[in-house]
């Protein structure tokens, strides 16, 4: 039993752990545990917004060709999923008075998605039966540092507009949803698609899968890297006029400022 709860939410918390040991001034473990279980709470959210859209056609639960894999991997995971992660984020943030620096978006949506990870994780295990030893394999160095590069990227951007507001670059607001999203999406069509084609087919498109999630692991391991050591306190802002935080820099000033603003294209796809 006890091997099994490591396998189902220990690759979880080590990424946790990791995204946490980064933070210069590291946020309450109250807040984090409550944030790993509003993730939790929002896989429950997203069967709301999943299941209405399977009744009314929007995608199918047995996928058998490509672009039924897509429609599954965007309005049967991607989209609901990720909307109600980062609802679960915004309830968790709303009045944090500890949301005060910049990294902190990172951690707490990384806290939130890896909560959702290790909720699903113990469905699958469940629900593979004697075979859960693989299937914890699997998703451990698929799925859930999958779900931790869908949050960071919700987390960067989540910071940014709200530290910065109407100075953020522009379309900052919607990547906070339609990054995450995008990801998400890729990685489940790629996942499907793996399943339905031809086993010649099904080789190479699990190399692209592969390629993806090293490729986005690498650049979220960059993104933390960044903004960490260029972690500063902004002010929760709270009891302040809109775009008025008790701040004592600029993120103007930030020596990446520029790089923000290309992001996307400079450093890959989050």
């Amino acid at each position: 039993m006890l091997l099994f709860l490591l396998a189902a939410i220990g690759p979880a918390l080590l990424l946790l752990w990791y995204v946490y040991s980064k933070d210069t001034n590291p946020e309450p473990t109250s807040l984090l545990l409550k944030g790993f279980c509003f993730g939790g709470l929002s896989a429950l959210l997203s069967t709301l917004i999943s299941e209405p859209l399977l009744n009314m056609g929007f995608y199918t639960s047995n996928p058998t060709n490509i672009v039924e894999s897509f429609k599954i991997a965007f309005f049967g995971a991607a989209i609901p999923e990720e909307t109600a992660k980062l609802f679960m984020l915004w309830l968790l943030l709303r009045h944090c008075k500890e949301f005060d620096e910049s990294y902190d978006g990172i951690v707490y949506a990384a806290a939130v998605g890896l909560g959702f990870a290790a909720f699903e994780n113990v469905l699958y295990l469940v629900g593979a039966g004697a075979d859960w030893v693989d299937v914890a394999v699997q998703r451990a160095l698929l799925a859930i540092p999958g779900h931790f590069g869908f949050a960071v990227a919700m987390g960067y951007y989540y910071s940014l507009n709200h530290f910065k507001g109407s100075r953020a670059p522009k379309g900052t607001k919607i990547k906070i949803w339609l990054v995450p999203v995008l990801l998400h999406g890729i990685y489940d069509t790629l996942c499907f698609m793996s399943d339905v084609l031809a086993p010649g087919w099904s080789v190479l498109i699990t190399i692209a899968l592969i390629y993806f999630c090293i490729k986005m692991f690498n650049v979220t391991r960059r993104r933390i890297q960044r903004e960490s050591e260029h972690n500063e306190y902004l002010g929760s802002g709270f009891g302040i006029s809109r775009n008025g935080y008790d701040v004592n820099q600029d993120w103007t000033d930030r020596p990446d400022d520029q790089e923000e603003q290309d992001d996307d294209a400079g450093e890959g796809f989050i």
